[in-house]
């Protein structure tokens, strides 16, 4: 053979490990796909097993992670919920002003925060904090044996670490929903008034007429999806934790990048839904 020319092996060599890259990147996709979809078929079981049963249901967890998770984040949330109506008032002043059209920055503000910003940024803020925070317990503990450990004394793991989580959040994010809409709405008011001159009586009177409860509750039916959402890939991604502390790191990581990004999959499906609707 000449030199420089290369036999049909030779060439076919690298498709070959790319084809065989992508194998193994669908297979181990698919395997994690079983995997959550049996850790939730689990915790479906083990919720339906507290409401069967009452007194299983332990308040002392909730109770905490409603405090870790809710309370605890409202600063975060308010003070970036301001932020996000100003910049959206501040976006749309301009535009606004060359129309004549002051007044309807109050429906800008009010549809953009209520139906889809402050819903969508609450819950990816949650994700960031406190997702990452259940993947980091969860592995934690499965690194040092002690889910082992609890599982050898009786006690079920999902019923201790992941359902008073999931409970918790599911009340939580609503809430945190509602303050992210209330501050988001009182940094348009601001901005309307510093940029327009829209008084906060106007605001509100125009803000009253242009909102309707449908969609403030568009906006607020999405929270305890995306709260079941950051539970359940957060804590399935500690529960995969296994070898140390390199192993906590990637799994919280891959926690946080999954679940952001299911919540915005799951924030376009709304999306659609709600459109098919006409809601």
């Amino acid at each position: 053979m000449k030199n420089g020319s290369q036999s049909p092996k030779t060439i076919a060599k690298p498709h070959l490990a790319m084809l065989q890259n992508i194998g193994r990147k669908t297979s181990s996709a698919l395997s994690q796909l079983k995997a959550q979809l049996g850790f939730l078929g689990e915790s479906s079981l083990a919720m339906a097993g507290w409401t069967s049963h009452p007194r299983r249901i332990r308040w002392r967890p909730i109770l905490f992670n409603l405090r870790s998770a809710g309370f605890d984040a409202l600063p975060i949330v308010g003070l970036l919920s301001l932020l996000m109506g100003v910049v959206v008032a501040y976006q749309g002043a301009d535009q606004l002003r060359q129309y004549g059209a002051n007044i309807f920055v109050a429906d800008l503000v009010g549809l953009s925060m209520l139906r889809e910003l402050a819903p969508l940024m609450t819950a990816i803020i949650i994700a960031g904090r406190s997702g990452s925070a259940y993947a980091a317990q969860i592995g934690t503990m499965s690194v040092t044996q002690e889910i082992d450990a609890m599982r050898t004394i009786g006690i079920a793991p999902l019923d201790m670490l992941v359902l008073p989580k999931l409970i918790a959040l599911v009340i939580a994010l609503p809430l945190l929903t509602v303050f992210a809409d209330v501050l988001g709405v009182m940094g348009g008011m601001l901005m309307a008034r510093a940029q327009l001159g829209v008084g906060f009586g106007e605001f509100l009177d125009r803000f009253s007429k242009a909102i309707s409860i449908t969609s403030y509750l568009v906006g607020l039916g999405k929270a305890p999806v995306f709260a079941a959402i950051i539970v359940m890939v957060g804590c399935f991604h500690g529960f995969r934790t296994r070898g140390g502390a390199d192993s906590v790191g990637l799994q919280t990581t891959r926690a946080v990048v999954q679940s952001i990004f299911l919540v915005i999959v799951a924030d376009a499906l709304f999306s659609i839904a709600f459109s098919i609707l006409d809601l």
